[in-house]
């Protein structure tokens, strides 16, 4: 056990917000002990940003406490209660295999949780051991950091530590524990959750609590409930543009794993596209393509109308004129989500101003793309700095949408170097390839190798640098490879 001097010297600063709640939203829980921990990756960047002592946290009791085998100074561990849509299908659910150790308060006075991800059984688990395999942890580590790096609201990683323990799935495979960090795990699935099997009053605290950690500028507006639901939408049309401008496939848009902050959530079986096709999938388990690459904005207006009635009892005592109110709202999403699509898609040619004709620019585009067959995030690449490197640059039809776009890009006032540095900004010279994550999930699996890893991830800290380093990782893999790719869930 960890002695408390060592313990207040990591630079915890907890409090408790969630727990105040009803206690329908959690249950009690601390982590179960595992045999002998091991850190293989800690983010000490993050670690400054949250104000904790990273080498303190890299120690022996550091390792403990990422482990669960120790709760933190000031640490109240919980699990979440929610539910939620899987597949189209709803059911209740909860942190299975999730402990919230406590909410991080920064020395900028930000508010974070700290969450473990595989530290054993709770309430919520389902008949499941509660616990995660080395692979899909170091999968959300890398994933989440390079979402990071690409300007995109996500979770991040802390730490991923070994447990010295087998979990069984199809084989037997090295225990793990991740650290995650959020600023907070609510999601559309605590609302519906709330919904089902609440109060209206044990709802309305919900919301007002969501206002208060995520909304505090419309608290003490008229209507804030409305409010509320409003900026769900935003945030949530904003960031599901941000996936698509950089072929990033979730996999698996559950409602449980839509936030209310507007953070990406959950890297099971996420990837990111090669070869531009609209119906890409590579999760194992849709195999209806129900969350398809092209399928993820209409998807996310259907998460944001589950979240809709959630708030009706909130939004108006009567029922009809709330359903009234939320269809009103939920119908301006499609239109939210591609303003920000075509305002990313503008960036990534170079484009500032608007014209009405670019949407048909950017779909001309994109067609041809899928016709060549051609790799989503090369693509844009050439067309930053030399259309010479595309594949199918002779073929007519490039020839032709390349004379209307040069002639678009000289309808502006900037000059080309300042469009050149628009697009090179907007553009990402690198991904995390499917092929290079499972490279690097391979080494440390199998061979207990983590440079391979260290390397990739240092590759990805910088996306938009354009650099000589990161050339051997933009080059795409052999598009058998990439068509017969598949993610799985890690449960």
């Amino acid at each position: 056990m960890t002695n408390g001097n060592e313990k207040n010297e990591m630079g915890w600063n907890f409090d408790h917000s969630y727990s105040r709640l009803p206690d329908i939203y959690f249950s009690n829980q601390k982590p179960t002990p595992v045999a002998s921990p091991e850190l293989i990756i800690f983010n000490d960047s993050l670690a400054t940003l949250l104000g904790v002592n990273g080498e303190k946290l890299k120690s022996e009791s550091g390792v403990a406490i990422f482990a669960g085998n120790d709760v933190p100074e000031g640490g109240n561990p919980l699990a979440q209660a929610y539910a939620g849509h899987q597949f189209g299908h709803f059911t209740m659910l909860g942190d299975g295999r999730a402990i919230l150790l406590g909410e991080q308060i920064t020395p900028q006075n930000s508010r974070f949780d700290i969450q473990l991800k595989g530290p054993g059984r709770t309430p919520y688990s389902r008949g499941g051991d509660g616990r995660a395999s080395l692979g899909p942890m170091l999968r959300e580590y890398i994933m989440s950091e390079a979402m990071h790096a690409l300007r995109i609201p996500t979770t991040r990683s802390l730490a991923v530590v070994t447990t010295g323990e087998d979990v069984i799935r199809e084989t037997d495979l090295p225990g793990a524990v991740l650290t995650r960090i959020a600023a907070s795990h609510i999601r559309v699935g605590t609302f519906q959750y709330a919904a089902k099997w609440g109060s209206v009053e044990e709802l309305r605290q919900l919301a007002d609590y969501t206002i208060d950690r995520h909304y505090p500028e419309i608290k003490d507006k008229e209507a804030p409930y409305l409010s509320l639901l409003r900026g769900v939408i935003k945030r949530q049309a904003d960031l599901i543009s941000r996936w698509q401008l950089v072929g990033f496939i979730h996999g698996v848009m559950n409602t449980d794993n839509m936030t209310i902050s507007g953070e990406t959530i959950d890297y099971g079986p996420c990837a990111f596209m090669d070869m531009y096709d609209p119906e890409t999938v590579f999760s194992s388990i849709d195999r209806q393509g129900r969350y398809a690459y092209g399928n993820q904005p209409p998807i996310g207006g259907w998460n944001l109308a589950r979240f809709a009635e959630t708030l009706l009892p909130l939004l108006h005592e009567d029922q009809d004129k709330a359903v009234e109110i939320a269809q009103a709202e939920i119908s301006v999403y499609p239109e939210l989500y591609k303003g920000n699509w075509l305002k990313g898609m503008r960036a990534k040619l170079g484009i500032f101003n608007e014209e009405d004709q670019d949407e048909g620019l950017i779909e001309e585009l994109l067609s041809m793309m899928k016709k060549h067959r051609a790799d989503f995030t090369n693509t844009f690449v050439a067309l930053s700095f030399d259309t010479e490197r595309l594949d199918f640059s002779k073929t007519d039809d490039f020839i032709q949408w390349n004379e209307k776009w040069q002639e678009r890009r000289s309808r502006q006032q900037d000059t080309k170097e300042e469009l050149d540095k628009l697009m090179r900004n907007y553009n990402p010279a690198v991904i995390p390839r499917n092929h290079r994550v499972e490279e690097a999930l391979d080494a440390a699996v199998e061979d207990r190798d983590y440079t391979v890893m260290e390397k990739l991830l240092k590759v990805l800290a910088d996306p938009f640098a354009h650099s000589s380093e990161q050339e051997e990782y933009a080059t795409a893999p052999p598009e058998e490879i990439s068509c017969d790719y598949r993610t799985y869930c890690g449960t």
